[in-house]
């Protein structure tokens, strides 16, 4: 029996709902929507922001809160605005990978349910960046 008609209907089916601009706007609000919250929690807790800083040892504390609120929310609009899209996917790609290794060291835990937590943590993580290496390939592919 052959599946392959049937399969490109579904298919087609599936583009005709999914590949608009507005479900592609959508998913990448998704994708960003954590580093706009984080951004915004940050603004609005500037004081949570710089006991976060400096639990990582990033100083000076107001330094690094202000740079990391500044890039979240920049390279947050590129990627939704399309303009550079590539850069704010690259660029957000290398900043996850960087604070994930700097915030979910599960190897340095004892084994249990917090360094658990955290390598699974660490794994969604390096997939979050994975994303946005496609959203940087996705758009200069597009661009070619």
């Amino acid at each position: 029996m052959d599946f392959s008609h049937s399969e490109t209907g579904i298919a087609s089916k599936v583009r005709s709902i999914i590949a608009t601009a507005p479900v592609e706007f959508l998913a990448l609000l998704a994708l960003c929507s954590a580093y706009i919250q984080g951004a915004l929690v940050k603004i609005f807790d500037f004081p949570g922001a710089l006991a976060e800083m400096e639990h990582f040892g990033l100083m000076p504390a107001p330094f690094f809160a202000v740079a990391v609120i500044v890039f979240e929310l920049s390279m947050s609009a590129l990627i939704l605005s399309g303009f550079f899209r590539w850069a704010g996917g690259l660029a957000l790609a290398i900043f996850t990978v960087m604070a994930t290794f700097l915030a979910l060291r599960f190897w340095e835990l004892p084994p249990g349910m917090e360094s658990s937590m955290a390598m699974n943590g660490f794994f969604e993580h390096l997939g979050l960046a994975g994303a946005f290496v496609l959203v940087a390939w996705h758009d200069l592919a597009r661009r070619s």
